[in-house]
């Protein structure tokens, strides 16, 4: 608290500061710098301060176990905001859509109904993940969120940056391939028994005549395909999917 107070009062000397704005949980520090700089420098000072959202389980809004949600995009990307707000629970939906969208109360309310309706399958987030990611980051980068998180099911993998497709496949297996060996093409049966999507040549055209080999959602249907630098669905990232579901992320280096 000592030190907090001290940095109002530096920033009152070093920029005119006059105002500390502010938390609710905050108040404390920032009444603790108004009663320093009336005492050392003579001079009035003020804080203001509001409500903390919190979630129904009484959590700061905006805090996770991997850190704080930031609106910046360097420190946390569009696609990372926009699966911070789809993966908020019902019961706080009433709260968040009311104060962090431009939604009518006509529409908000629908939406809330269809929650207490027990209809509710994640439609309600993901309308309230598009219209917060939407302010923030602008049109272009909601719908390539939204066009990421469908990646997952199936849609063909194009258009991302490593980190987004770090983020959309984090719990996914990943192995490293030489850039020279892509530069030539790799067998991609070869390239799915090297990556551990099956255990043999065999078992791989086998998959790949059943229509189960896919490089970036993408399916592969001839056995002679060579898997190269122009499968990079990101700079440095191809996706593979062996089946409906289990992925394998290869990394150029």
């Amino acid at each position: 608290m000592l030190i907090q107070a001290y940095d109002f009062l530096h920033l009152m000397r070093d920029r005119s500061c006059k105002l500390q704005v502010g938390g609710s949980d905050q108040w404390g520090n920032i009444t603790a710098g108004t009663d320093l700089i009336r005492r050392v420098e003579n001079k009035p000072a003020f804080g203001l301060t509001f409500p903390l959202i919190m979630s129904s389980t009484g959590q700061k809004l905006g805090k996770t176990e991997k850190g704080a949600t930031w609106l910046s995009a360097d420190r946390t990307s569009p696609y990372e905001f926009y699966q911070y707000w789809v993966n908020r629970d019902d019961a706080d939906m009433d709260q968040l859509l009311k104060k962090f969208t431009f939604l009518g109360a006509d529409e908000i309310n629908e939406l809330l109904a269809t929650i207490e309706r027990g209809e509710n399958r994640g439609d309600v987030q993901r309308k309230l993940a598009y219209e917060v990611t939407w302010l923030v980051h602008g049109k272009d980068e909601a719908d390539k969120a939204v066009r990421a998180s469908q990646m997952l099911f199936g849609e063909a993998i194009v258009g991302l940056s490593d980190r987004d497709l770090a983020a959309i496949f984090a719990e996914v297996p990943s192995s490293t391939a030489e850039r020279s060996r892509l530069e030539e093409g790799i067998n991609v049966i070869d390239l799915f028994v090297e990556a551990g999507l099956v255990k043999s040549k065999g078992e791989g055209r086998r998959l790949l005549e059943q229509g189960g080999v896919y490089v970036n959602n993408e399916r592969i249907d001839a056995l002679e395909t060579a898997v190269g630098l122009q499968h990079l669905a990101s700079e440095t990232k191809i996706v593979l999917r062996a089946g409906k579901k289990k992925y394998h992320v290869v990394s150029v280096a």
